[in-house]
């Protein structure tokens, strides 16, 4: 396939962001993930920070749906932004709306946000996971942070809670399957750089 838009979610721990960026990098594309937060807190009419949170908290969505529709849009995100929106808007259409805006754009890779799932079946787009065994990416959490086994362990274990959460609570996803994305890579045996070559090669430019 000659892939245009490539969706990457990650693992904690399974070096998802490196990958992301070599990438984008080999292939020449833009690489997003913050600049998904920064649309829709432009949308909403609310600080980033809270956009990153209402993604790990439920409890957050209902403050946020109070700004949405008061504020316009920031001009500076790009001509092609949408009108600003009602209150009965949802926060998770408007994470989604935004995911569509920077694919329908092109030569992207989007990291994480779920995007796999809101962008299924368009035209050019390849879906990755990047993931690993809990003790190996817990192993490599220890080693990046400098901190002990059992605290990079509950970090992996949060981490793989929240994406549990996140997946249902914004596209309906109960079980995250492989049959969600074109190729799923496990990093335990996998080296960074053999899976920035995988997903270049998958994607039909390399």
């Amino acid at each position: 396939m000659n892939a245009t838009v490539i969706a990457m979610s990650r693992a904690l721990g399974a070096g998802g962001e490196e990958v992301g960026r070599n990438v984008a990098a080999r292939l020449g594309f833009r690489f997003v993930d913050d600049e998904i937060v920064a649309r829709a807190a432009a949308k909403a009419g609310v600080d980033s920070q809270a956009i990153e949170k209402v993604e790990r908290s439920p409890s957050l969505i209902e403050r946020i749906l109070k700004h949405m529709g008061t504020a316009a849009v920031d001009p500076g995100f790009g001509a092609s932004a949408a009108p600003v929106l009602n209150v009965s808007d949802s926060y998770e259409n408007l994470i989604a709306e935004v995911i569509h805006e920077i694919a329908h754009a092109g030569n992207v890779v989007i990291l994480a946000h779920g995007a796999s799932i809101p962008l299924a079946g368009m035209p050019g787009l390849l879906r990755v996971l990047i993931t690993g065994s809990p003790q190996a990416r817990a192993a490599r959490v220890a080693a990046a942070a400098g901190i002990e086994a059992p605290r990079a362990a509950k970090q992996v274990e949060d981490s793989d809670r929240q994406r549990r959460d996140f997946l249902q609570r914004f596209y309906e996803v109960r079980q995250e399957l492989p049959t969600h994305y074109d190729l799923v890579v496990n990093t335990d045996q996998i080296t960074l750089e053999k899976a920035t070559d995988l997903i270049a090669r998958a994607a039909g430019m390399a």
